[in-house]
Parts: structure tokens; C-alpha cells; sequence
């Protein structure tokens, strides 16, 4: 199958424009599946500053909820799939669950623990954690090479609400599974690769973005 990598990073550290650099080393026919959502003015400026940093050539697929689908149907003669980013992707499950009404992600009762509220988490939890496992296991079949794009969010302060943290473990969960499947691993700091896992053996020095 192709090969994995995985590039974390925080905020603005360059995860993108990595992945746009890596898979510029390859000729071949690449898909880009975005999975952020223009939910309001501010994000939709951040889709169009990533928009107008891509090559026009790249095909993207704009998908907030289902990869795995998308994985299963690409066409055979792509060489490539860049994934950006399984940060949104796990923002946008969670939302989706809420959204479907299946029950509630916390219960009303904000300054009170209680039995529901901590098995309404637990079950939230599992319930997007299999389909990150679902997720990985298609990655698992997937012939094209694939550049899985996340964010580090474990390494600031604690998140202040209880749907905060709950986002901060559930991703960071998907990145340790992600991280077990790729072949190499890089951590994006202030736009430079530091390469955590596979051969240390030409680390592309990227190109700088300054936008």
C-alpha cells in the first residue's frame, strides 16, 4: 500500500504548506480533500488564503464528515491524497452528532456533575473514536501515497470548557493511532520539519511561506 505521513503541528506552524511541498515531489495525479466548513466570516477568509496557495492543477474535494468514503472512490490513476485536516474533520463529527439530535453532547445542568453528563461525554467520545479506527483501517488499503495534515493541541493550556477538552482528547487519540499507521511523522514548528518517526534520510528543507 502507499505510503503515510503524518504532519502535526499548531496553529499557523506550516502543516499545510509542508504538505503542498511534499506532494509537489511527485509527478503524478494528485486530490487534496479539505474538510473545513465556511461556518463564518473568519473561516471562510482562512479557505480562501489556503485556496490561493494551492496550484491550480491540484483537484480538491471539499468533504467535512466523510473521507472514508471518498477514500474508497478515487480514481486509480492518483498518485497522492493529501488530507487537511483531521483537526476540522473530528470538530466537524462532534458537531454532527449534536446536530443529528441523538442526545445532547453535555447535559443541562452546567454547574452540576451528574451521571448523565459524564456518560453522554463518554459514549460522544467513543462513538467519534470509531470512526477515526474506521478511518485508519481504510488508510490501511489505500494504494495512492497519503499526507494526513492535524494539529498538535495537547502541549498548551487546558482547555476552560468541558466540550474543549473533550475535542483536545478525542484528537489527541486520533493522532496517536495516526501516528502508528504512517510510515514517518513530522512535528511543523515555525515552518521548519522536525521529523519524529521513519528515516532520517532526506528531510525536505521546505520552502518558507510568507503569507
Amino acid at each position: 500500500m502507499g505510503k503515510k505521513t503524518l504532519l502535526l503541528g499548531g496553529a499557523r506552524s506550516g502543516k499545510s504548506h509542508y504538505a503542498l511541498e511534499l506532494a509537489k515531489k511527485f509527478k503524478g495525479k494528485a486530490v487534496l480533500i479539505v474538510t473545513g466548513i465556511p461556518c463564518d466570516e473568519e473561516m471562510k477568509a482562512r479557505i480562501e488564503r489556503h485556496k490561493k496557495a494551492r496550484p491550480k492543477s491540484l483537484k480538491v474535494i471539499e468533504e467535512p464528515i466523510n473521507i472514508k468514503n471518498i477514500l474508497k472512490r478515487v480514481d486509480r490513476s492518483v498518485e497522492i491524497i493529501l488530507i487537511d485536516c483531521l483537526t476540522l474533520w473530528v470538530s466537524n463529527l462532534m458537531q454532527d452528532y449534536q446536530d443529528k439530535g441523538k442526545k445532547p453532547l453535555f447535559a443541562s445542568y452546567p454547574n452540576v456533575e451528574t451521571t448523565r453528563r459524564v456518560v453522554s461525554t463518554i459514549e460522544l467520545e467513543e462513538r467519534i473514536f470509531s470512526k477515526v479506527l474506521q478511518l485508519v483501517s481504510t488508510l490501511k488499503v489505500v494504494k495512492p501515497k497519503v499526507i494526513i495534515v492535524s494539529n498538535e493541541v495537547g502541549m498548551g493550556i487546558v482547555p476552560e470548557t468541558q466540550q474543549g477538552r473533550l475535542f483536545r482528547d478525542i484528537l489527541g487519540r486520533a493522532n496517536q493511532v495516526m501516528a502508528d499507521l504512517a510510515d514517518e511523522v513530522f512535528l511543523l514548528v515555525a515552518g521548519l520539519p522536525i521529523k519524529l518517526k521513519g528515516s532520517v534520510k532526506n528531510v525536505m528543507k521546505p520552502q518558507i511561506n510568507t503569507d
